[in-house]
C-alpha cells in the first residue's frame, strides 16, 4: 500500500505535464486501459479460479469496472488536465471519509458525532479547493477540475468496499483480469480513435518517459498493489495510506514548477486532515467499544 500510493502520488505531476503540453487526456486514458488489459487479462483467461465466478461476483465486477474505468481513471485524467497536482492530491486524501460512508451504507450502523463532524470538515475542505477561485464551474476551470477529481476519489473509495469479497474469493489478479476484459469492451469502441494514428514515438524523450511511467509504474503496478492490499487489509486501512499521495505530488509539483502552496491549499488541507482524523477516531472508537444502542423509549443505553 505504501508503494502503491507513492506511485499514484507521482502520477498527478505527469498527468498535468502531458495533458497540457503533448496529449489529450482521452489518449492517455485509452493507453492506460490497454496497457492494464495486456498485463492482467491473461490471469483471468488461464486461471482455474475464473470458473468459480458466480452471477453475483460478475455483477460486482461489472459495477466496479465502471467505477474504476470511467469513475476513477477517466474522471481523474479529465480533472488533472484542468487543476494542479497539489489540489488533486489533497482532494485524494478524502478517500477514507468516503470509504467509511460507503461502509456505513453497505453495513448500516448508527453514526456517532465524531464521525459526522469529521465528514463535514472533510467536505468543507474539498469545497474550499473546488470553489476557492469563486463559484465558477465553467469549462476548463480549476474548480471544474477539482470537482472531477473529487468524483474520481469517491469512485475509488466506493469500489474498494464493494469488491473486497471477490478479491478474497478469487484473488487480485483474476479479478483485475476481468476488470479489463470488460474495460476494453466499454472503452475501445469509443476511444480507440484517439490513439489509432498518433505517432507516440515522435514525442520528446522526457514526454515518452512520463507516459511510460504513467502506464507501467503509475497504472499497472500500483493498481495491482492497491487491490492486493485491499485483499489483505480492511477498506478503511487501505484508504488511510492515501495520505502519502499529497506529499509525493507536492514535492514533484513544486520541484518542477507546476504549482505552489497557497492559502486555499493550506486551509483546505487543514480541514480535510482534521476531518479524516475525526472520522478515523470515530471508527476506532466503534471497533473498540461498539456504538450505544437505542432503548425502546428512544434513549441511549450507556
Amino acid at each position: 500500500m505504501v508503494f502503491a500510493n507513492v506511485f499514484f502520488g507521482a502520477n498527478f505531476s505527469f498527468y498535468v505535464s502531458l495533458t497540457r503540453n503533448y496529449l489529450d487526456f482521452q489518449q492517455i486514458f485509452m493507453l492506460q486501459v490497454l496497457s492494464a488489459a495486456v498485463f492482467f487479462i491473461p490471469f483471468a483467461l488461464f486461471s482455474r479460479y475464473s470458473y468459480r465466478i458466480t452471477w453475483r461476483d460478475a455483477g460486482n465486477i461489472l459495477i466496479v469496472t465502471l467505477l474504476i474505468v470511467y469513475g476513477w481513471m477517466y474522471m481523474l485524467l479529465w480533472g488533472a488536465s484542468y487543476t494542479t497536482p497539489i489540489d488533486a492530491s489533497v482532494i485524494a486524501t478524502l478517500g477514507p471519509a468516503f470509504t467509511l460512508i460507503m461502509d456505513h451504507l453497505m453495513h448500516p450502523r448508527k453514526y456517532i458525532g465524531t464521525r459526522v463532524v469529521g465528514v463535514v470538515c472533510a467536505l468543507v475542505g474539498a469545497g474550499i479547493l473546488i470553489l476557492g477561485d469563486g463559484f465558477s464551474l465553467t469549462h476548463g476551470s480549476r474548480a471544474q477540475g477539482n470537482l472531477f477529481v473529487l468524483a474520481a476519489v469517491v469512485a475509488i473509495a466506493v469500489n474498494t468496499v464493494i469488491i473486497k469479497p471477490q478479491l478474497e474469493k478469487l484473488g487480485t489478479l483474476v479479478v483485475m483480469g476481468w476488470y479489463y476484459i470488460i474495460g476494453l469492451a466499454i472503452t475501445a469502441p469509443f476511444f480507440w480513435k484517439y490513439i489509432d494514428h498518433v505517432p507516440f514515438l515522435r514525442l520528446p524523450l522526457f514526454a515518452q518517459a512520463e507516459l511510460g511511467y504513467i502506464l507501467i509504474l503509475g497504472t499497472v503496478l500500483p493498481m495491482y498493489l492497491l487491490y492486493r492490499g485491499t485483499e489483505k487489509l480492511t477498506s478503511v486501512h487501505t484508504a488511510l495510506y492515501r495520505y502519502i499521495q499529497p506529499v509525493i505530488a507536492g514535492i514533484l509539483a513544486i520541484t518542477r514548477g507546476q504549482a505552489h502552496f497557497d492559502a486555499a491549499n493550506i486551509t483546505a488541507s487543514v480541514f480535510i486532515f482534521a476531518g479524516v482524523i475525526l472520522v478515523v477516531v470515530g471508527y476506532k472508537y466503534y471497533v473498540r467499544h461498539g456504538l450505544p444502542k437505542l432503548r425502546s423509549d428512544g434513549r441511549l443505553e450507556h
